[in-house]
């Protein structure tokens, strides 16, 4: 039942329609809407309700087997529009390594985002077209969009039309290469899950640099006016997207201090695990990688907002490197605890996550 849930919410024709308006994913509470429905669709068929993984702004950083969904939308509204901590970019952060550790969905809930079954190619299901759209879409019709706004405000030269043509090319490389990062299988595991975290912030990180030199050159070549024009034309666009109704802020700043649901989970895994007395010493270690890790993505929130898009972009890659870091590190401890158990103390291990998300439904 579950797993027929999320494919039925998934394979609607509000998500549908949504997907296919990218006038409307501009708006990243109209993106946290889509991400929270997509994520709860196997207990709420994608209409209400909310999980402990959540983020402040309603979205989730992990949908299914996705972390990070629209990944390429919240680059560029950050780097292109600003608005500062309030941008959804700066809401992931150590919760979702959290949730990366301790998987929010059983096995029954990941089922509905797989692809069709290879023994029965004739049943249609659209279920993977819709995470594929969610993970990264490097069409036209969405790594232009900034392109053609940006053109029609600044009114650019030929030597600027020339620049600005540049950037398009390596905005479309770079949604290539954010959605080469979409998983292809369910994750199972905890290890192989902070593995794909770490890819798809690798995928991110390549992205960036693809950009930075290209809009580096571009902002370099505009005159004053044109950069006011772009000013300003950013200023139009979160006065459009805080103009609209929303449920929800947008995310808050990123180094807010951490929630209850994401206390470690230590009297359970003590339960549960029954672990030996060096399974609690590696289990030691992982939870100081974690303390180590979330405390390393707060200061780096600690930053001047970045007034112009070349510095807001060079901001995003800063973040990026070090939740590489972050991510890095915990996987390493979590690698080493994860060997020293059982078949089923893993079992019990993957189990947490779940339950928990059950017991709040």
């Amino acid at each position: 039942m579950r797993s027929g849930g999320v494919r039925n919410a998934l394979n609607s024709r509000a998500l549908s329609r949504t997907l296919r308006n990218t006038a409307a994913l501009r708006n990243p509470n109209t993106r946290a809407r889509v991400a929270a429905g997509a994520a709860m669709a196997g207990w709420y068929y994608g209409r209400t309700g909310s999980g402990w993984w959540q983020h402040s702004n309603g979205g989730y950083g992990w949908v299914g087997p996705l972390f990070w969904p629209f990944a390429y939308f919240d680059i560029y509204d950050y780097a292109i529009w600003g608005s500062g901590f309030g941008a959804p970019f700066w809401g992931y952060g150590y919760d979702d390594i959290y949730a990366g550790m301790f998987a929010p969905y059983a096995y029954d809930d990941l089922a509905g985002y797989l692809p069709p079954s290879a023994a029965a190619p004739s049943r249609r299901n659209a279920t993977p077209d819709r995470l594929v759209q969610m993970c990264g879409d490097d069409s036209r019709d969405i790594v232009g969009l900034p392109i053609d706004l940006i053109q029609q405000a600044i009114e650019p030269t030929e030597t600027q039309r020339t620049a600005l043509d540049e950037l398009a090319s390596a905005s479309a490389t770079a949604a290539q290469d954010i959605k080469a990062a979409c998983p292809t299988q369910i994750l199972l595991t905890a290890p192989s899950r902070l593995a794909f975290m770490q890819q798809r912030i690798e995928a991110m990180i390549a992205a960036v640099a693809t950009v930075q030199p290209p809009l580096e050159k571009f902002y370099s070549v505009l005159n004053d006016e044109q950069k006011a024009r772009l000013n300003a034309l950013a200023e139009d666009q979160r006065r459009s997207t805080t103009a609209r109704k929303s449920n929800r802020p947008l995310v808050q700043s990123c180094d807010v201090a951490q929630p209850a649901a994401l206390t470690w989970p230590t009297e359970e895994i003590e339960a549960r695990l029954h672990p030996t007395d060096a399974q609690r010493a590696s289990l030691a270690a992982l939870q100081n990688a974690s303390a180590k890790a979330a405390d390393m993505l707060r200061t780096s929130c600690r930053a001047d907002e970045a007034v112009t898009p070349p510095a807001r972009l060079a901001a995003v890659g800063k973040r990026l490197d070090t939740m590489l870091q972050a991510v890095k590190l915990v996987r390493s401890s979590l690698d080493d605890f994860y060997a020293t158990l059982s078949d089923e103390q893993k079992a019990q291990f993957e189990a947490i996550g779940p339950r928990r998300t059950a017991s709040s439904d």
